[in-house]
């Protein structure tokens, strides 16, 4: 399997996981992408991002002040988790709203 890097050493909360969650709206289902961060907020982020977006926080481990997440892309179509990225709804979703 795959494996991207994102190198977002030296940037401060909330761009590690935005950036993140820029590449994996790309990634295929079932890649890896793995990040090194050096901002200690990352951890709590990147637990409470993949928890609500249901991408599997992999590994998480520090060396040297270097932060490293491995994090699996959802088994999900990529449009449709780009939507949800962007907070919009199914067309299904609005046609049992409206009706």
């Amino acid at each position: 399997m795959s494996e991207t890097l994102l190198d977002v050493k030296g940037m401060a909360c909330p761009l590690p996981v935005l950036r993140a969650n820029r590449s994996l709206r790309s990634m295929a289902p079932g890649e890896r992408l793995r990040v090194l961060a050096t901002d200690r907020a990352a951890v709590a982020d990147f637990q409470a991002y993949c928890r609500e977006t249901g991408h599997d926080l992999l590994a998480c481990s520090e060396e040297a002040g270097v932060f490293s997440f491995v994090i699996r892309c959802r088994a999900q179509a990529r449009g449709e988790q780009g939507a949800q990225a962007r907070g919009e709804r199914s067309a299904k979703a609005r046609d049992e709203t409206n009706a």
